[in-house]
């Protein structure tokens, strides 16, 4: 078996299962074109596949599942509470979480009404402008071991034409990109930008070679008061033999993590 089809918790849930993910962190991964969006639309209708439907900034949550799909709109069954459901219909936007064939699926909902199909009420919405389709290999973040700290080196180009390599310190990391602690000088971080020749060195695996993309830059406050700058990255053309080293290690440091806890380590 190979490295992209181990699954590093075969006994635990998924940590992200239900919870909606940022998309631009996952741009690859995102369908636009109308035809894949009914196609996947569609295939969730005809498996009746659960679908979580968040709403208030992910502050409340219903179960439901798609009635209809056409070209131009999108049915969904109401959840059991009167309440909730109109909560949801009073929402900006709705987030809708499910997966099918393992596969999670992910879209967003503009401009829900309330309608009616076969007889009973139901929500209706827009065709979402795209739809997140990705397996769970793909978007697991891995939280970087404190024990054995991982560092991007970040290739700078220097006023004299030189380059310098910029040490960041990576928060977490998957298959699909890493998050950084953007340093506090030394280095420009915007939305956009991109860094060719990125190396991060994955302990007892090997070294990944990458170019990075700025996706996400904003502020947080660490535990102790004090902010530091996040930086979320996306691999930009990830060959396959890099995404196995980035798998690889995800699965060694989750393995060494689960024998610590059964305590054979």
């Amino acid at each position: 078996m190979s490295a992209q089809e181990i699954d590093p918790f075969p006994d635990q849930a998924d940590p992200a299962e239900d919870k909606p993910l940022e998309p631009a962190d996952y741009t690859q991964y995102l369908l636009r074109a109308k035809s894949e969006i009914l196609f996947v639309l569609r295939g969730l209708q005809a498996a009746g596949d659960r679908i979580t439907v968040h709403f208030d900034e992910g502050r409340n949550s219903l179960l439901s599942n798609i009635l209809a799909v056409d070209q131009n709109a999108i049915l969904l069954d109401q959840g059991g509470d009167e309440a909730t459901n109109r909560h949801a219909l009073a929402a900006a936007k709705q987030f809708c979480v499910t997966r099918h064939e393992k596969v999670r699926v992910q879209f967003v909902l503009r401009g829900m009404t309330e309608c009616e199909y076969q007889g009973s009420p139901a929500f209706r919405a827009d065709l979402p402008d795209s739809v997140l389709r990705l397996q769970r290999r793909e978007y697991y973040r891995l939280t970087a071991p404190t024990s054995q700290p991982l560092k991007c080196r970040i290739p700078v180009a220097n006023a004299d034409g030189t380059q310098t390599a910029i040490a960041a310190s990576i928060i977490d990391i998957s298959g699909g990109g890493l998050a950084v602690m953007v340093p506090p000088e030394g280095i420009r971080f915007e939305s956009g930008m991109e860094f060719p020749g990125c190396r991060v060195d994955l302990p007892e695996v090997g070294i990944l070679t990458t170019m990075l993309q700025i996706r996400t830059v904003f502020d947080i406050t660490l535990t102790s008061g004090s902010q530091v700058r996040r930086a979320g990255c996306q691999f930009i053309n990830l060959p396959g033999p890099m995404l196995t080293l980035v798998q690889r290690y995800i699965i060694k440091v989750e393995r060494q993590r689960k024998a610590r806890k059964t305590g054979f380590a």
